[in-house]
């Protein structure tokens, strides 16, 4: 396997030899083998270590043990402990999504102030594999099913090429320590699942499954690259770029001979999902002013046009629900329904809020809140400060400053997943409820 890694990195060029590497050590089996690899090829190398603080005991021992490894090894190693729970409760984002944000933060403010020319991690194999069915299991394009790359920008992954298997069998051989993640196990995670129920079954059905996948890679790779050059040149007939945005001719767009992939492959670079894309491209025979938003960018549309602006700071951002909107992607997942109130019950949770229709005024309006900000809370008749709300219900300072307020003209309607606003409640004469859902 030594022979094959070293092959693999010259022949892809992935790292010349003068170069010095900043590696991922998490202290699992597939990082300890890197590192090993690494020892035994002569490259200058630095090692990175993250805990999450998700594993209690078992995150501060894998930290502990990656010490004992450094202090074995003499190199120059990087440190840093996260409260990963917090910070995806901030962000409005999952658990895995808020650890590789962290992660990928923290390599690349220790690759550029200790001037390491890349960073390199130990995926393997198996990994790519996974993350092809992830991709497919959540609509992807064919640049999804080419799998994970050898490298992007600064970042490297050399193992691609070697198994789970061969990777145990070579920490076998070597007598290499590595600490077990209890996680890895928990199958109600997708990727474990796919790992431990559903990949499985495909070498069951066919020994050379991973092999005959690998190849088929490839073949979508070469598919890609054909892809890639003839929607690039249809995009460049639809798309041209301002001063301060980018702008998509609808009419250009609709002579196009794919309209909606370009469309998707142009508003993706935007961070806009494919849910998104699906609402503006059904926009497009629609009015103007319709507007739609990712999270570092706002789309609107024109008569003759899309403009696409990037955000300004988080604080000033402005979300709007409009009269026909039944689905929203920022600043968070949110659904909206018109219910009759005759078969209306009351739903007595935090992150819906069911207000009656007559009362509101189109289109809501979705912002951070501010000092100075009042509302009725709900069941009283009086008003409050929504700081002194904050302070009555000990709401912690980072929930505070990730809290948005639903808004109908200059009127709080919610205080979005906390208190609903007493003027818009649902009456007994309450004739059509507005449902709306976050997540």
């Amino acid at each position: 396997m030594f022979d094959q890694f070293i092959t693999n990195i010259k022949e892809k060029q992935l790292i010349k030899p003068e170069q010095k590497v900043l590696l991922a050590v998490s202290g699992g089996i597939d990082s300890m083998v890197l590192l090993h690899l690494f020892e035994r090829s002569g490259f200058d190398y630095g090692i990175a270590h993250c805990n999450f603080r998700l594993r209690g005991t078992e995150s501060e021992g894998d930290e502990a043990f990656v010490h004992e490894q450094v202090e074995q090894h003499g190199t120059q190693a990087h440190f840093e402990s996260f409260d990963t729970k917090e910070y995806a409760s901030l962000k409005g984002i999952s658990i895995e999504m808020a650890a590789r944000e962290l992660r990928y933060t923290f390599f690349e403010r220790i690759r550029k102030e200790y001037e390491y020319d890349c960073i390199v991690t130990a995926h393997h194999q198996d990994d790519l594999i996974e993350t092809f069915f992830l991709n497919l299991s959540r609509k992807t394009g064919i640049k999804g099913l080419t799998g994970i790359k050898e490298k992007k920008g600064k970042l490297i992954r050399p193992l691609l090429f070697a198994s789970r298997e061969d990777i145990e069998k070579y920490a076998a051989e070597y007598y290499i320590s590595y600490r077990e993640d209890s996680s890895n196990n928990e199958v109600v995670y997708q990727r474990n699942f796919l790992r431990h129920k559903i990949l499985p079954l495909f070498s069951e059905l066919n020994p050379a499954f991973k092999k005959n996948f690998m190849a088929s890679v490839d073949n979508l790779k070469v598919v890609y690259e054909v892809y890639d050059y003839a929607i690039g040149n249809e995009i460049h007939e639809v798309l041209t770029e301002e001063k301060d945005q980018s702008v998509i001719s609808i009419a250009a767009l609709q002579n196009s001979a794919h309209p909606k992939t370009v469309l998707l492959e142009v508003l993706s670079r935007f961070g806009f999902n494919s849910s998104v894309v699906d609402a503006v491209f059904q926009s497009l025979e629609t009015l103007s002013g319709k507007q739609f938003f990712s999270k570092t960018h706002r789309l609107v549309k024109d008569r003759d046009a899309l403009f696409i602006q990037e955000l300004t700071n988080d604080e000033d951002r402005v979300y709007y629900i409009e009269a026909d909107d039944m689905e929203l992607f920022a600043p968070f997942d949110i659904s909206v329904e018109r219910l009759d109130a005759n078969d209306f019950t009351i739903i007595k949770e935090a992150n819906i809020a069911c207000v009656d229709l007559d009362e509101i005024q189109f289109p809501l309006l979705m912002r951070k809140w501010q000092q100075g900000d009042y509302f009725q809370p709900l069941g009283m008749t009086g008003f409050k400060k929504v700081s002194d709300f904050f302070i009555d219900q000990k709401i912690p300072l980072h929930e505070k400053e990730n809290t948005w307020l639903l808004c109908s003209g200059k009127k709080i309607v919610w205080i979005m997943g906390q208190r609903l606003d007493n003027r818009f409640k649902v009456r007994p004469e309450t004739k059509q409820v507005l449902k709306i859902q976050i997540g």
